[in-house]
């Protein structure tokens, strides 16, 4: 039997004095597109911004449905709105924002299984590492230098 050690490693930022500017933009675009999520039943809203290689900023954000599995998270809202729109594009950078109407969300939020993979597809795709940076309404601001931080062993084409 052998053994793998997999380390993930993380920046987290205090707030967002730390971010350059750039960076803010992003998080001021995914907080915008949070605000306009559609979220009547679990009230928690989410809003993603992505950074393009062409200089392009595309949001997405959360949108639900009465038969929960027919709604959509915020990321892969984004993702899937890039590619359709820039399909050569790579994508750079991820930004996420939640935030509830019930409740302070004062952590980071990061993103779940199925966008995960989804943004594992279009790592894989690009041959190019994406940032994520993800939080809460208030609070710290955690950034993984690749997907492979979030999800190691993760699935990909080469084992279809």
């Amino acid at each position: 039997m052998n053994e793998i050690k997999i380390t993930s490693k993380f920046n987290i930022y205090n707030n967002n004095s730390e971010l350059s500017e750039q960076e803010n933009e992003l998080l001021k675009k995914a907080e915008e597109a949070r605000e306009n999520s559609y979220a009547p039943y679990s009230n928690f809203r989410v809003g993603a911004s992505l950074l393009l290689d062409n200089g392009k900023i595309i949001k997405g954000n959360n949108q639900e449905n009465a038969a929960y599995p027919s709604g959509m998270c915020a990321e892969r809202v984004a993702i899937w709105n890039a590619a359709s729109q820039y399909p050569k594009a790579k994508i750079l950078k991820i930004f996420i924002s939640a935030s509830s109407t019930t409740h302070a969300v004062d952590k980071p939020v990061s993103p779940c299984g199925s966008c995960r993979q989804t943004i594992a597809e279009y790592e894989f795709k690009q041959a190019k590492d994406i940032e994520i940076f993800f939080t809460g309404e208030t609070g710290k601001i955690i950034k993984a230098n690749s997907l492979k931080d979030l999800l190691p062993l993760a699935f990909d084409n080469s084992l279809l």
